[in-house]
């Protein structure tokens, strides 16, 4: 029956729209079903996080339970955020699986399965009155547009938890130590306009800066996945724009991309080699007056990498958990980002456990039911075991 009550409550959060910065309708399904399930008002409370990052209509949900048994305070936590294409998103189960109704929808399993994974575990506790240590539940959000919730999460509010465990990925038994930092670029490239068809030698094409930028930087190994002598990594322009029409030579383009690396120095070649070949580029294109367009060049950390120890006490409490769900654990360090690399650069160390999401932020996106029910088991294990 336990099962059966957490495939309905994951069906349930699954088909509340909640892109990023809309997160608040989930925010309240949650808090309304651990109310109702006995949770004293005082213990549940909604942070910042939004204001501090200027935008969005809710902040974090943080519920905080007091210990009946002794213990360092832990917390658990997963993002309630998920990409637009879930929008609309009407789940249904098949077999063990839960896919979208729609082809034209993905349906949200990143993270409403970890978000559902922490509320199935929190009820748990409430209606069983079962033993645990002192316990924080930190729902966050804004998590697929740059872990915002994560990095502005109140600690204050959080009990200075010693350990924390993330539920965000794949597989149940995989245990993440550590994941990849991320730059982000905003570049503007300034042309010249000029009418296309009287007077085309005068403009200098913003496109043509960019083309030209671009085949450089792929020519010389800087974009997609990069392997130098000194470092790996991966770079990626995923959105550009800019033009009027077709008529006018094209003045202005913006862009925007990533760089991303484990080695924050090497992440730092990345961001040059990109900038260099912008304005390099910017250089090569003259109009009759012997005019040059110029670049605009900005960048800033979306996030830092990380790499927990595997003999840190919140690594071993992880792979005894699985042990204990009888799962062989894997250890693992992935090239996404997550919300376990501002919580440990806030100081409260954290490893992310998977819940059975599959084909993310794509329209064949799927969720396996045993991969979350194991994930609820770990959870719960985490949750209420003494350490």
């Amino acid at each position: 029956m336990l099962k059966d009550d957490n495939i309905k409550l994951l069906m349930k959060l699954l088909a509340i729209s909640g892109k990023s910065g809309h997160e608040a309708a989930v925010i309240d399904a949650i808090r309304n079903e651990a109310l109702q399930a006995g949770l004293p008002e005082e213990h549940c409370q909604s942070d910042d996080a939004h204001l501090r990052a200027e935008f969005g209509e809710t902040g974090n949900l943080i519920i905080t339970l007091p210990g009946n048994c002794p213990g360092p305070r832990r917390l658990l936590m997963a993002h309630v955020d998920t990409v637009p294409l879930c929008v609309g998103c009407e789940p249904v189960i098949d077999g063990e699986w839960i896919n979208s109704v729609s082809d034209k929808t993905a349906l949200g399993g990143d993270d409403r399965a970890g978000a559902t994974v922490l509320l199935s575990t929190l009820l748990r506790i409430l209606r069983e009155d079962l033993p645990h240590p002192p316990i924080t539940f930190l729902w966050t959000v804004q998590e697929e547009i740059g872990l915002v919730g994560a990095r502005y999460a109140d600690a204050n509010l959080l009990g200075n938890p010693k350990s924390c465990f993330n539920f965000d990925g794949t597989l149940p038994q995989g245990v993440i130590i550590g994941a990849t930092g991320d730059e982000h670029l905003s570049i503007t490239v300034h042309g010249i306009a000029s009418h296309a068809g009287a007077f085309p030698e005068n403009g200098v094409s913003a496109i043509v800066i960019a083309s030209l930028a671009i085949a450089e930087l792929q020519e010389a190994g800087w974009l997609g996945k990069i392997e130098k002598e000194n470092g790996t990594g991966t770079s990626n322009l995923g959105f550009i724009q800019g033009g009027a029409a077709t008529n006018v030579v094209t003045d202005y383009l913006e862009i925007r991309g990533e760089a991303r690396s484990h080695d924050k120095a090497f992440r730092a070649e990345i961001v040059s080699a990109i900038q260099k070949a912008f304005e390099h580029a910017a250089t090569q294109i003259q109009n009759a007056n012997n005019e040059c367009g110029h670049i605009e060049f900005e960048h800033h950390l979306k996030y830092e990498a990380f790499q927990l120890d595997e003999s840190e006490p919140v690594v071993q409490a992880a792979i005894h958990a699985v042990k204990a769900a009888n799962e062989e654990p894997v250890i693992r360090i992935v090239n996404g980002g997550l919300d376990a690399n501002w919580m440990t650069k806030n100081g409260m160390p954290t490893v992310t456990l998977g819940c059975g999401q599959e084909a993310i932020h794509t329209t064949a996106e799927k969720l396996h039911l045993p991969s979350f029910l194991k994930a609820c088991e770990i959870a719960g294990h985490l949750a209420t075991v003494k350490s």
